[in-house]
């Protein structure tokens, strides 16, 4: 696997695709029709040398890529609101366009921004914690307790990607996003960008996002253990206050998995690539032609595979050949 660069997000109904500063989204519009978006994005990362120093930079590129998701994912549900543009807007809505003016976008993609902050302390922080106060009220030891509050966090994740994995819509978008993996691996192992080509890769990748989020809860066990107060309230702070840490530490192995083969790291990324099946599912051949386009909008391809794979696909590109034509 040679590392592109290049990297994404799935949206309603289509796919974000960034590369350096630019970023395109794809959508599949109401009329079949695929509409592409390019623009740029400077993130915090490339604008303040200091946020990107290891360790501090995981934090600052995951709340690029919240900004950017959002906005991707606002511009591509433009597409899908209600016909029924001849109603009167709500006073509610009056107020906000009257206060805010052109700024009303990037308020509400703000606001947004803190209430899945707000529910993701509560579901994932809160809940786990309190959750293991049982255990210590039974008398079990701390490194039992900080175990349970691991696990129960995983299963709380599990059950909620599950749970909204029911929706139709959550459905479409967990497909578009094996289309986007099944992109980056095409081109990644040398492939030509064909659907066809696209279809047979794998849909799981090592820079996912889901990766990402597995891997903070696993290192998070390891911090709580290590690091212990008896106070309710400081043990909760503290959880929060050592968010950007783990997510730092977290994110640096990310890194390096993306860019590594070594059979340790591919070791240690089974889990994540694991967890990952249940955020991507087989997308469909419309899917897969949406992905393509925000790939090619963004990302020479063509110029990439010629300069790392001047002899053709690697040894995963060929096998996967070879089974197509065998098959």
């Amino acid at each position: 696997m040679k590392y592109s660069g290049i990297g994404g997000q799935a949206v309603l109904e289509g796919i974000m695709m960034k590369n350096g500063d630019r970023y395109a989204v794809g959508v599949r519009k109401p009329d079949g029709s695929i509409e592409v978006k390019t623009d740029g994005y400077k993130s915090f990362t490339e604008t303040h040398k200091w946020a990107a120093l290891p360790l501090v930079r995981g934090v600052f590129a995951f709340a690029d890529s919240m900004i950017l998701g959002l906005r991707a994912l606002s511009w591509s549900a433009s597409f899908f609101e209600d016909d029924e543009e001849t109603e009167e807007p709500s006073r509610f809505e009056k107020w906000l366009e009257k206060t805010f003016g052109d700024r009303m976008e990037k308020v509400l993609i703000s606001f947004s921004m803190f209430v899945a902050f707000l529910l993701a302390i509560v579901i994932f922080l809160w809940l786990p914690m309190a959750a293991a106060g049982l255990l210590r009220s039974a008398g079990a030891g701390e490194n039992l307790i900080a175990l349970f509050e691991g696990v129960f966090r995983i299963a709380v994740f599990i059950a909620y990607i599950k749970l909204i994995s029911r929706t139709e819509d959550i459905r479409r978008t967990f497909m578009y996003h094996g289309a986007e993996h099944k992109c980056i691996n095409c081109v990644e192992h040398g492939l030509p960008l064909t659907v066809e080509n696209v279809a047979r890769s794998s849909k799981q990748h090592k820079r996912c996002g889901t990766s990402f989020i597995f891997i903070v809860m696993i290192i998070s066990i390891l911090f709580f253990m290590l690091i212990r107060v008896d106070n309710g309230f400081l043990k909760f702070g503290l959880r929060i206050i050592l968010i950007p840490v783990i997510a730092g530490v977290s994110y640096e192995f990310l890194r390096i998995a993306g860019r590594s083969d070594n059979p340790v790291v591919n070791l240690l990324s089974k889990p994540g690539m694991w967890m990952q099946n249940l955020t991507t599912k087989e997308p469909e051949r419309d899917m897969i032609e949406v992905a393509i386009a925000a790939v090619e909008a963004v990302f020479d391809w063509k110029a990439y595979e010629a300069e790392n794979f001047p002899e053709g696909p690697d040894a995963l590109g060929r096998k996967l050949l070879e089974e197509e034509m065998a098959g």
